[in-house]
Protein backbone atom coordinates (compact mmCIF):
# COMPACT_ATOMS: atom_id res chain seq x y z
CA UNK A 1 0.00 0.00 0.00
CA UNK A 2 3.00 2.27 -0.50
CA UNK A 3 2.80 5.76 -1.91
CA UNK A 4 4.83 6.25 -5.16
CA UNK A 5 8.04 8.21 -4.87
CA UNK A 6 9.08 10.04 -8.03
CA UNK A 7 12.66 10.65 -9.04
CA UNK A 8 13.88 13.66 -10.99
CA UNK A 9 13.46 11.77 -14.25
CA UNK A 10 9.75 11.34 -13.56
CA UNK A 11 10.05 7.59 -12.95
CA UNK A 12 9.41 5.83 -9.69
CA UNK A 13 12.58 5.91 -7.62
CA UNK A 14 13.50 5.62 -3.99
CA UNK A 15 15.54 8.63 -2.92
CA UNK A 16 17.66 8.84 0.23
CA UNK A 17 15.32 11.50 1.65
CA UNK A 18 12.11 10.24 0.12
CA UNK A 19 9.31 8.74 2.16
CA UNK A 20 5.68 7.80 1.82
CA UNK A 21 4.75 9.87 4.88
CA UNK A 22 6.32 12.48 7.14
CA UNK A 23 4.86 13.10 10.60
CA UNK A 24 5.58 16.56 12.00
CA UNK A 25 5.78 16.34 15.77
CA UNK A 26 6.70 13.35 17.91
CA UNK A 27 4.11 13.78 20.62
CA UNK A 28 2.02 10.78 21.53
CA UNK A 29 -0.48 11.36 18.70
CA UNK A 30 2.32 11.75 16.16
CA UNK A 31 3.85 8.48 17.35
CA UNK A 32 0.50 6.70 17.14
CA UNK A 33 0.05 7.96 13.58
CA UNK A 34 3.57 6.89 12.63
CA UNK A 35 3.04 3.43 14.06
CA UNK A 36 -0.19 2.87 12.13
CA UNK A 37 1.27 4.32 8.92
CA UNK A 38 4.32 2.09 9.13
CA UNK A 39 2.20 -0.92 10.03
CA UNK A 40 0.17 -0.25 6.87
CA UNK A 41 3.36 -0.52 4.83
CA UNK A 42 4.16 3.15 4.29
CA UNK A 43 7.75 4.30 4.62
CA UNK A 44 7.34 6.78 7.46
CA UNK A 45 9.55 9.27 9.29
CA UNK A 46 8.75 11.31 12.42
CA UNK A 47 10.38 14.74 12.80
CA UNK A 48 10.50 15.87 16.42
CA UNK A 49 12.03 19.26 17.29
CA UNK A 50 13.13 18.29 20.80
CA UNK A 51 15.86 15.84 21.80
CA UNK A 52 13.22 13.43 23.08
CA UNK A 53 9.86 12.27 21.74
CA UNK A 54 6.60 12.53 23.64
CA UNK A 55 5.66 16.21 23.51
CA UNK A 56 3.83 16.91 26.77
CA UNK A 57 3.80 13.17 27.57
CA UNK A 58 7.46 13.05 28.50
CA UNK A 59 9.61 11.88 31.40
CA UNK A 60 12.68 13.99 32.12
CA UNK A 61 15.50 14.15 34.69
CA UNK A 62 15.64 17.73 36.00
CA UNK A 63 17.52 16.73 39.18
CA UNK A 64 19.95 14.16 37.84
CA UNK A 65 19.89 10.48 36.86
CA UNK A 66 18.21 9.23 40.05
CA UNK A 67 14.91 10.99 39.32
CA UNK A 68 12.38 10.47 36.55
CA UNK A 69 9.81 13.25 36.45
CA UNK A 70 6.71 13.58 34.31
CA UNK A 71 7.20 17.23 33.42
CA UNK A 72 3.70 18.13 32.19
CA UNK A 73 1.02 15.53 31.44
CA UNK A 74 0.79 13.35 34.53
CA UNK A 75 -1.86 10.64 34.05
CA UNK A 76 -3.02 8.61 31.09
CA UNK A 77 -6.68 8.09 30.33
CA UNK A 78 -6.31 4.44 29.60
CA UNK A 79 -5.58 4.10 25.89
CA UNK A 80 -8.23 2.32 23.84
CA UNK A 81 -7.76 -1.43 24.29
CA UNK A 82 -7.89 -1.82 20.52
CA UNK A 83 -5.00 0.62 20.09
CA UNK A 84 -2.91 -1.06 22.79
CA UNK A 85 -3.54 -4.43 21.17
CA UNK A 86 -2.99 -3.35 17.55
CA UNK A 87 0.30 -1.60 18.33
CA UNK A 88 1.43 -4.34 20.76
CA UNK A 89 2.25 -1.70 23.35
CA UNK A 90 2.51 -4.09 26.28
CA UNK A 91 5.25 -5.92 24.40
CA UNK A 92 7.12 -2.61 24.33
CA UNK A 93 6.81 -1.94 28.06
CA UNK A 94 3.44 -0.19 28.34
CA UNK A 95 2.08 -0.74 31.83
CA UNK A 96 -0.39 1.38 33.80
CA UNK A 97 -1.11 1.46 37.52
CA UNK A 98 -4.76 2.47 38.07
CA UNK A 99 -5.12 5.77 39.88
CA UNK A 100 -6.95 5.84 43.19
CA UNK A 101 -9.99 7.99 44.06
CA UNK A 102 -10.33 11.63 45.09
CA UNK A 103 -9.16 12.78 48.50
CA UNK A 104 -9.86 16.36 49.63
CA UNK A 105 -8.30 17.58 52.91
CA UNK A 106 -9.67 20.75 54.51
CA UNK A 107 -7.64 23.43 56.25
CA UNK A 108 -10.24 23.83 59.01
CA UNK A 109 -10.25 20.08 59.69
CA UNK A 110 -11.70 16.94 58.20
CA UNK A 111 -11.55 15.51 54.72
CA UNK A 112 -13.70 14.09 51.95
CA UNK A 113 -12.77 10.80 50.35
CA UNK A 114 -14.58 9.30 47.36
CA UNK A 115 -13.65 5.59 47.28
CA UNK A 116 -14.83 3.39 44.46
CA UNK A 117 -16.88 1.20 46.79
CA UNK A 118 -20.44 2.67 46.72
CA UNK A 119 -21.21 1.95 50.39
CA UNK A 120 -18.00 3.55 51.65
CA UNK A 121 -18.42 6.51 49.31
CA UNK A 122 -22.00 7.04 50.50
CA UNK A 123 -20.81 7.05 54.10
CA UNK A 124 -18.06 9.58 53.31
CA UNK A 125 -20.37 11.98 51.49
CA UNK A 126 -23.07 11.53 54.12
CA UNK A 127 -20.82 13.14 56.72
CA UNK A 128 -21.38 16.42 54.85
CA UNK A 129 -24.84 15.89 53.35
CA UNK A 130 -27.22 12.94 53.39
CA UNK A 131 -28.89 14.41 50.33
CA UNK A 132 -25.61 14.51 48.44
CA UNK A 133 -24.91 10.89 49.35
CA UNK A 134 -28.14 9.87 47.63
CA UNK A 135 -27.58 12.32 44.79
CA UNK A 136 -24.21 10.75 43.98
CA UNK A 137 -25.94 7.61 42.79
CA UNK A 138 -28.22 9.64 40.52
CA UNK A 139 -25.21 11.60 39.27
CA UNK A 140 -23.28 8.44 38.41
CA UNK A 141 -26.28 6.92 36.65
CA UNK A 142 -26.91 10.12 34.65
CA UNK A 143 -23.27 10.45 33.63
CA UNK A 144 -22.98 6.77 32.75
CA UNK A 145 -26.06 6.98 30.54
CA UNK A 146 -24.79 10.01 28.62
CA UNK A 147 -21.24 8.69 28.42
CA UNK A 148 -22.40 5.39 26.95
CA UNK A 149 -23.72 7.33 23.96
CA UNK A 150 -21.26 10.24 23.73
CA UNK A 151 -18.13 8.27 24.63
CA UNK A 152 -17.93 6.22 21.42
CA UNK A 153 -18.30 9.41 19.37
CA UNK A 154 -14.81 10.43 20.51
CA UNK A 155 -13.35 7.75 18.26
CA UNK A 156 -15.53 8.70 15.29
CA UNK A 157 -14.31 10.79 12.35
CA UNK A 158 -16.67 13.80 12.33
CA UNK A 159 -18.67 14.27 9.11
CA UNK A 160 -18.70 17.59 7.31
CA UNK A 161 -21.88 19.01 8.78
CA UNK A 162 -23.56 21.41 6.38
CA UNK A 163 -21.92 20.00 3.26
CA UNK A 164 -24.28 18.96 0.44
CA UNK A 165 -21.85 16.60 -1.30
CA UNK A 166 -23.19 13.08 -1.61
CA UNK A 167 -20.38 11.44 0.37
CA UNK A 168 -20.64 14.04 3.11
CA UNK A 169 -24.41 13.63 3.30
CA UNK A 170 -23.83 9.88 3.73
CA UNK A 171 -21.47 10.65 6.60
CA UNK A 172 -24.06 12.88 8.22
CA UNK A 173 -26.61 10.09 7.87
CA UNK A 174 -24.26 7.65 9.58
CA UNK A 175 -23.87 10.08 12.47
CA UNK A 176 -27.64 10.41 12.76
CA UNK A 177 -27.90 6.63 12.90
CA UNK A 178 -25.29 6.48 15.64
CA UNK A 179 -27.30 9.02 17.63
CA UNK A 180 -30.58 7.16 17.31
CA UNK A 181 -30.23 6.04 20.95
CA UNK A 182 -30.68 9.66 22.02
CA UNK A 183 -34.35 10.08 22.80
CA UNK A 184 -35.90 13.46 23.55
CA UNK A 185 -34.72 13.41 27.17
CA UNK A 186 -31.17 12.47 26.24
CA UNK A 187 -31.01 15.13 23.53
CA UNK A 188 -32.06 17.71 26.11
CA UNK A 189 -29.50 16.39 28.59
CA UNK A 190 -26.75 16.49 25.97
CA UNK A 191 -27.68 20.07 25.08
CA UNK A 192 -27.48 21.07 28.71
CA UNK A 193 -24.14 19.33 29.05
CA UNK A 194 -22.58 21.25 26.16
CA UNK A 195 -23.94 24.64 27.18
CA UNK A 196 -24.09 24.73 30.99
CA UNK A 197 -21.43 25.67 33.46
CA UNK A 198 -20.18 22.94 35.76
CA UNK A 199 -21.43 25.07 38.67
CA UNK A 200 -25.02 25.14 37.39
CA UNK A 201 -24.96 21.42 36.60
CA UNK A 202 -23.60 20.46 40.01
CA UNK A 203 -26.14 22.73 41.68
CA UNK A 204 -28.89 20.54 40.22
CA UNK A 205 -27.51 17.50 42.03
CA UNK A 206 -25.52 18.57 45.10
CA UNK A 207 -25.91 21.04 47.94
CA UNK A 208 -22.70 20.84 49.98
CA UNK A 209 -19.75 23.10 49.11
CA UNK A 210 -17.47 20.10 49.62
CA UNK A 211 -19.04 18.02 46.83
CA UNK A 212 -19.45 20.97 44.51
CA UNK A 213 -15.84 21.99 45.07
CA UNK A 214 -14.20 18.66 44.32
CA UNK A 215 -16.42 17.75 41.37
CA UNK A 216 -15.99 21.17 39.78
CA UNK A 217 -12.27 20.58 39.30
CA UNK A 218 -12.77 17.96 36.57
CA UNK A 219 -14.59 20.61 34.52
CA UNK A 220 -11.65 22.99 34.77
CA UNK A 221 -8.43 21.02 34.30
CA UNK A 222 -6.38 22.77 31.65
CA UNK A 223 -9.12 25.28 30.79
CA UNK A 224 -9.22 29.06 30.69
CA UNK A 225 -12.62 29.11 32.37
CA UNK A 226 -14.00 29.12 35.88
CA UNK A 227 -16.68 26.80 37.24
CA UNK A 228 -19.39 29.39 36.44
CA UNK A 229 -18.31 29.66 32.78
CA UNK A 230 -20.69 28.11 30.20
CA UNK A 231 -19.39 24.94 28.60
CA UNK A 232 -17.39 23.66 31.55
CA UNK A 233 -19.98 20.96 32.19
CA UNK A 234 -18.83 19.27 28.98
CA UNK A 235 -15.17 19.45 30.00
CA UNK A 236 -16.11 17.49 33.11
CA UNK A 237 -17.91 14.91 30.97
CA UNK A 238 -14.96 14.74 28.57
CA UNK A 239 -12.76 13.62 31.44
CA UNK A 240 -15.45 11.48 33.05
CA UNK A 241 -15.95 9.31 29.98
CA UNK A 242 -12.23 8.81 29.94
CA UNK A 243 -11.39 9.65 26.33
CA UNK A 244 -10.91 5.98 25.73
CA UNK A 245 -12.93 5.28 22.63
CA UNK A 246 -13.85 1.66 21.85
CA UNK A 247 -17.13 2.41 23.63
CA UNK A 248 -15.62 1.88 27.07
CA UNK A 249 -16.02 4.22 30.01
CA UNK A 250 -12.62 5.33 31.15
CA UNK A 251 -10.31 5.36 34.05
CA UNK A 252 -7.04 7.07 34.76
CA UNK A 253 -3.66 5.67 35.62
CA UNK A 254 0.05 6.18 36.15
CA UNK A 255 2.25 4.71 33.43
CA UNK A 256 5.36 2.89 34.57
CA UNK A 257 8.33 5.15 33.96
CA UNK A 258 6.14 8.24 34.00
CA UNK A 259 4.28 9.58 31.00
CA UNK A 260 7.45 9.10 28.99
CA UNK A 261 6.79 5.38 29.40
CA UNK A 262 3.75 5.76 27.15
CA UNK A 263 5.74 7.67 24.54
CA UNK A 264 8.66 5.24 24.68
CA UNK A 265 6.32 2.31 24.10
CA UNK A 266 4.67 4.11 21.18
CA UNK A 267 8.05 5.01 19.66
CA UNK A 268 9.24 1.43 20.04
CA UNK A 269 6.05 0.16 18.40
CA UNK A 270 6.45 2.58 15.50
CA UNK A 271 10.08 1.57 15.04
CA UNK A 272 9.17 -2.13 15.16
CA UNK A 273 6.85 -1.58 12.19
CA UNK A 274 9.62 0.20 10.30
CA UNK A 275 9.10 3.89 11.09
CA UNK A 276 12.14 6.14 11.37
CA UNK A 277 12.12 8.56 14.30
CA UNK A 278 14.29 11.66 14.19
CA UNK A 279 14.77 13.83 17.24
CA UNK A 280 16.38 17.29 17.26
CA UNK A 281 14.86 17.63 13.79
CA UNK A 282 12.70 20.79 13.84
CA UNK A 283 10.65 21.43 10.70
CA UNK A 284 10.92 24.93 9.26
CA UNK A 285 8.47 24.53 6.39
CA UNK A 286 5.85 22.17 5.02
CA UNK A 287 6.53 21.99 1.27
CA UNK A 288 3.69 22.23 -1.23
CA UNK A 289 3.27 22.41 -4.98
CA UNK A 290 0.05 23.20 -6.84
CA UNK A 291 -2.07 22.64 -3.73
CA UNK A 292 -0.42 19.34 -2.79
CA UNK A 293 1.93 18.49 0.06
CA UNK A 294 5.36 17.42 -1.17
CA UNK A 295 7.23 16.98 2.11
CA UNK A 296 9.00 19.13 4.67
CA UNK A 297 12.18 21.15 5.03
CA UNK A 298 14.11 20.92 8.28
CA UNK A 299 15.69 23.94 9.93
CA UNK A 300 19.11 22.79 8.79
CA UNK A 301 17.96 22.88 5.18
CA UNK A 302 17.46 19.16 4.63
CA UNK A 303 14.42 18.35 2.52
CA UNK A 304 12.32 15.25 3.11
CA UNK A 305 10.00 14.41 0.25
CA UNK A 306 6.67 12.68 0.79
CA UNK A 307 3.21 12.69 -0.70
CA UNK A 308 1.66 12.46 2.75
CA UNK A 309 2.42 14.87 5.60
CA UNK A 310 0.72 14.57 9.00
CA UNK A 311 0.86 17.70 11.18
CA UNK A 312 0.64 16.40 14.75
CA UNK A 313 1.76 19.68 16.27
CA UNK A 314 -0.28 22.71 17.35
CA UNK A 315 -2.47 24.07 14.50
CA UNK A 316 -1.19 27.62 14.95
CA UNK A 317 2.33 26.30 14.36
CA UNK A 318 1.41 23.93 11.53
CA UNK A 319 -0.76 26.32 9.52
CA UNK A 320 0.44 29.80 10.46
CA UNK A 321 4.20 29.23 10.82
CA UNK A 322 5.09 26.26 8.62
CA UNK A 323 2.88 27.36 5.71
CA UNK A 324 2.27 30.67 4.00
CA UNK A 325 -1.21 32.03 4.59
CA UNK A 326 -1.82 32.46 0.85
CA UNK A 327 -1.51 28.68 0.45
CA UNK A 328 -4.70 28.23 2.45
CA UNK A 329 -8.32 29.42 2.01
CA UNK A 330 -9.00 32.70 3.86
CA UNK A 331 -11.84 31.18 5.92
CA UNK A 332 -9.55 28.37 7.10
CA UNK A 333 -6.81 30.85 8.03
CA UNK A 334 -9.36 32.92 9.97
CA UNK A 335 -10.53 29.85 11.90
CA UNK A 336 -6.95 28.99 12.88
CA UNK A 337 -6.09 32.59 13.77
CA UNK A 338 -9.03 32.83 16.14
CA UNK A 339 -8.47 29.34 17.60
CA UNK A 340 -8.62 29.78 21.38
CA UNK A 341 -5.58 28.30 23.11
CA UNK A 342 -5.36 30.19 26.39
CA UNK A 343 -4.18 28.78 29.68
CA UNK A 344 -3.43 29.67 33.24
CA UNK A 345 -1.79 26.35 34.12
CA UNK A 346 1.37 25.96 36.17
CA UNK A 347 2.94 22.55 36.74
CA UNK A 348 4.86 22.11 39.99
CA UNK A 349 6.98 18.97 40.35
CA UNK A 350 8.62 18.00 43.63
CA UNK A 351 10.91 15.38 45.03
CA UNK A 352 10.23 14.77 48.72
CA UNK A 353 12.02 12.71 51.33
CA UNK A 354 8.82 11.18 52.72
CA UNK A 355 5.11 10.90 51.99
CA UNK A 356 2.88 13.71 53.30
CA UNK A 357 1.14 13.06 56.60
CA UNK A 358 -2.36 14.54 56.70
CA UNK A 359 -3.65 15.97 59.96
CA UNK A 360 -6.96 14.13 59.93
CA UNK A 361 -5.83 11.06 57.94
CA UNK A 362 -2.48 10.04 59.44
CA UNK A 363 -0.47 7.13 58.15
CA UNK A 364 -0.10 5.61 54.73
CA UNK A 365 -3.28 4.93 52.78
CA UNK A 366 -2.88 3.69 49.18
CA UNK A 367 -6.26 5.21 48.27
CA UNK A 368 -5.07 8.60 49.51
CA UNK A 369 -1.42 8.68 48.53
CA UNK A 370 -2.10 6.66 45.37
CA UNK A 371 -5.14 8.68 44.37
CA UNK A 372 -5.86 12.27 43.43
CA UNK A 373 -5.33 14.76 46.23
CA UNK A 374 -7.41 17.85 45.48
CA UNK A 375 -6.91 21.30 46.96
CA UNK A 376 -10.33 22.80 46.26
CA UNK A 377 -12.39 23.36 49.38
CA UNK A 378 -15.39 25.06 47.75
CA UNK A 379 -16.61 26.00 44.30
CA UNK A 380 -16.64 29.71 45.16
CA UNK A 381 -12.95 29.53 46.09
CA UNK A 382 -12.19 27.97 42.71
CA UNK A 383 -14.21 30.62 40.88
CA UNK A 384 -12.41 33.32 42.82
CA UNK A 385 -9.09 31.93 41.68
CA UNK A 386 -10.12 32.18 38.05
CA UNK A 387 -11.44 35.71 38.49
CA UNK A 388 -8.07 36.68 39.97
CA UNK A 389 -6.36 35.51 36.77
CA UNK A 390 -8.91 37.23 34.53
CA UNK A 391 -8.13 40.46 36.40
CA UNK A 392 -4.44 40.01 35.61
CA UNK A 393 -3.12 38.61 38.87
CA UNK A 394 -2.28 35.03 39.90
CA UNK A 395 -4.82 33.16 41.96
CA UNK A 396 -4.60 34.10 45.61
CA UNK A 397 -5.90 30.65 46.51
CA UNK A 398 -4.86 28.36 43.64
CA UNK A 399 -6.46 24.97 43.28
CA UNK A 400 -4.32 21.92 42.63
CA UNK A 401 -4.78 18.39 41.32
CA UNK A 402 -2.02 16.39 43.02
CA UNK A 403 -0.75 12.86 42.61
CA UNK A 404 2.21 10.82 43.85
CA UNK A 405 2.96 8.23 41.12
CA UNK A 406 5.99 6.87 43.00
CA UNK A 407 3.59 5.18 45.44
CA UNK A 408 3.18 2.56 42.70
CA UNK A 409 6.22 3.09 40.48
CA UNK A 410 9.45 2.80 42.42
CA UNK A 411 11.58 3.36 39.30
CA UNK A 412 10.96 7.11 39.54
CA UNK A 413 13.19 8.06 42.48
CA UNK A 414 15.58 6.70 45.13
CA UNK A 415 14.26 4.41 47.90
CA UNK A 416 12.25 6.21 50.55
CA UNK A 417 11.74 9.30 48.44
CA UNK A 418 8.73 10.25 46.31
CA UNK A 419 7.76 12.35 43.31
CA UNK A 420 4.83 14.73 43.80
CA UNK A 421 3.06 16.13 40.75
CA UNK A 422 0.98 19.30 41.23
CA UNK A 423 -1.20 20.48 38.36
CA UNK A 424 -2.24 24.00 39.41
CA UNK A 425 -4.38 26.88 38.18
CA UNK A 426 -4.59 29.85 37.55
CA UNK A 427 -2.12 32.51 36.53
CA UNK A 428 -2.94 35.27 34.01
CA UNK A 429 -3.05 34.10 30.40
CA UNK A 430 -0.63 36.93 29.56
CA UNK A 431 2.09 34.98 31.37
CA UNK A 432 2.44 32.91 28.19
CA UNK A 433 4.20 35.93 26.64
CA UNK A 434 7.20 36.04 29.00
CA UNK A 435 8.95 33.72 31.49
CA UNK A 436 7.66 35.33 34.74
CA UNK A 437 10.10 33.17 36.73
CA UNK A 438 9.88 35.01 40.06
CA UNK A 439 6.10 35.24 39.90
CA UNK A 440 5.84 31.52 39.11
CA UNK A 441 7.98 30.65 42.12
CA UNK A 442 5.68 32.77 44.28
CA UNK A 443 2.67 30.93 42.83
CA UNK A 444 4.31 27.60 43.70
CA UNK A 445 4.93 28.89 47.22
CA UNK A 446 1.19 29.58 47.61
CA UNK A 447 0.27 26.08 46.42
CA UNK A 448 2.77 24.47 48.77
CA UNK A 449 1.52 26.62 51.64
CA UNK A 450 -2.00 25.30 51.04
CA UNK A 451 -0.65 21.76 51.17
CA UNK A 452 1.35 22.53 54.32
CA UNK A 453 -1.87 23.66 56.04
CA UNK A 454 -3.37 20.16 55.71
CA UNK A 455 -0.12 18.16 55.89
CA UNK A 456 2.28 19.88 58.35
CA UNK A 457 5.93 19.20 57.64
CA UNK A 458 5.41 18.84 53.90
CA UNK A 459 7.43 21.96 53.07
CA UNK A 460 10.46 20.71 55.02
CA UNK A 461 10.31 17.37 53.20
CA UNK A 462 10.94 18.94 49.79
CA UNK A 463 14.31 18.04 48.29
CA UNK A 464 13.90 19.41 44.76
CA UNK A 465 11.41 21.66 43.00
CA UNK A 466 10.56 22.37 39.36
CA UNK A 467 8.04 25.01 38.24
CA UNK A 468 6.85 25.15 34.62
CA UNK A 469 4.59 27.99 33.49
CA UNK A 470 2.75 28.86 30.27
CA UNK A 471 5.73 30.58 28.57
CA UNK A 472 7.95 27.55 28.95
CA UNK A 473 5.12 25.23 27.94
CA UNK A 474 4.83 27.13 24.68
CA UNK A 475 8.49 27.75 23.92
CA UNK A 476 9.92 24.43 25.05
CA UNK A 477 7.06 21.98 24.51
CA UNK A 478 5.12 23.59 21.64
CA UNK A 479 1.93 24.17 23.65
CA UNK A 480 0.87 27.55 22.31
CA UNK A 481 -0.49 29.68 25.14
CA UNK A 482 0.41 26.86 27.53
CA UNK A 483 -2.81 25.02 26.65
CA UNK A 484 -2.36 21.30 27.31
CA UNK A 485 -5.09 20.35 24.80
CA UNK A 486 -3.66 22.39 21.87
CA UNK A 487 -6.90 24.37 22.12
CA UNK A 488 -9.71 24.94 24.57
CA UNK A 489 -12.43 22.31 24.96
CA UNK A 490 -15.20 24.86 24.60
CA UNK A 491 -18.46 24.20 22.76
CA UNK A 492 -17.29 26.34 19.84
CA UNK A 493 -14.15 24.20 19.44
CA UNK A 494 -15.57 20.68 19.49
CA UNK A 495 -16.46 17.94 17.01
CA UNK A 496 -17.13 19.42 13.54
CA UNK A 497 -15.37 22.73 14.36
CA UNK A 498 -12.18 21.23 15.83
CA UNK A 499 -10.06 22.97 14.68
CA UNK A 500 -11.80 24.51 11.64
CA UNK A 501 -15.20 24.31 9.95
CA UNK A 502 -15.17 21.70 7.20
CA UNK A 503 -11.84 20.21 8.29
CA UNK A 504 -12.62 18.23 11.42
CA UNK A 505 -12.16 15.01 9.40
CA UNK A 506 -8.35 15.22 9.81
CA UNK A 507 -7.90 16.49 6.25
CA UNK A 508 -6.75 20.03 5.41
CA UNK A 509 -7.23 22.34 2.40
CA UNK A 510 -3.91 21.03 1.00
CA UNK A 511 -4.12 17.63 -0.66
CA UNK A 512 -1.93 15.09 1.11
CA UNK A 513 -1.55 17.27 4.24
CA UNK A 514 -3.42 15.89 7.23
CA UNK A 515 -3.74 16.92 10.87
CA UNK A 516 -3.61 14.53 13.80
CA UNK A 517 -2.69 16.45 16.94
CA UNK A 518 -4.61 17.12 20.12
CA UNK A 519 -6.45 20.05 18.51
CA UNK A 520 -8.40 17.60 16.36
CA UNK A 521 -11.47 15.62 17.38
CA UNK A 522 -10.78 13.09 20.11
CA UNK A 523 -7.90 15.14 21.47
CA UNK A 524 -7.72 16.44 25.01
CA UNK A 525 -5.95 13.86 27.12
CA UNK A 526 -3.39 11.16 26.32
CA UNK A 527 -5.60 8.88 24.27
CA UNK A 528 -4.03 8.46 20.83
CA UNK A 529 -7.44 8.84 19.19
CA UNK A 530 -6.41 11.63 16.77
CA UNK A 531 -3.30 9.71 15.71
CA UNK A 532 -5.32 6.59 15.09
CA UNK A 533 -8.15 8.38 13.28
CA UNK A 534 -5.94 10.38 10.93
CA UNK A 535 -4.42 7.17 9.59
CA UNK A 536 -7.90 5.72 9.11
CA UNK A 537 -8.68 8.77 6.95
CA UNK A 538 -5.39 8.49 5.04
CA UNK A 539 -6.03 4.84 4.24
CA UNK A 540 -9.53 5.66 3.02
CA UNK A 541 -8.11 8.34 0.74
CA UNK A 542 -5.40 6.02 -0.59
CA UNK A 543 -7.97 3.33 -1.35
CA UNK A 544 -10.20 5.86 -3.09
CA UNK A 545 -7.24 7.12 -5.15
CA UNK A 546 -6.28 3.58 -6.10
CA UNK A 547 -9.86 2.86 -7.18
CA UNK A 548 -10.00 6.01 -9.30
CA UNK A 549 -6.73 5.09 -10.95
CA UNK A 550 -7.91 1.56 -11.68
CA UNK A 551 -11.16 2.83 -13.20
CA UNK A 552 -9.21 5.33 -15.30
CA UNK A 553 -6.92 2.61 -16.60
CA UNK A 554 -9.87 0.39 -17.42
CA UNK A 555 -11.44 3.16 -19.49
CA UNK A 556 -8.29 3.74 -21.54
Amino acid sequence: MGFPRLGSDGKDAILVNSYDAVVVGGGHNGLVAAAYLAKAGLRTVVCEAREVVGGAAVTERPWGPDYQVTSLSYVVSLLAPGLVRELQLERHGYRVYPQGPYFVPYADGGYLQLPDDPARRREQIGRFSAGDAAAMERWDAWMHDLASVLGPLLSEIPPKLGSHRALDLAGQARLAWRLRALDQRRVADATRLFTMSIADLLDEFFESPQMQGVLSVSGLIGTWAGPRSPGTAYVMAHHHIGDVGDGKLGGWGFPEGGMGGVSRALAAAAASFGAEIRTAAPVSRISTSNGRATGVVLEGGEELRAGIVVAANHPKIAFLRLLERDELPPDFVTDIERWKTRSGVVKVNLAVERLPEFVDKPGFDPEVHGGTIVLAEALDDVEGGFQDAVAGRPSGKPFADICIPSVFDRTLCPPGQHIVSMFTQWVPQEWASEPMDEELEAHADRVIARFEAVAPGFTNSILHRQVIGPWRMENEYGLVGGNIFHGELSASQLFHTRPAAGYADYRTPIHGLYQGGSATHGGGGVTGIPGRNVVTQIRRDLRAAALRRRLWLERR
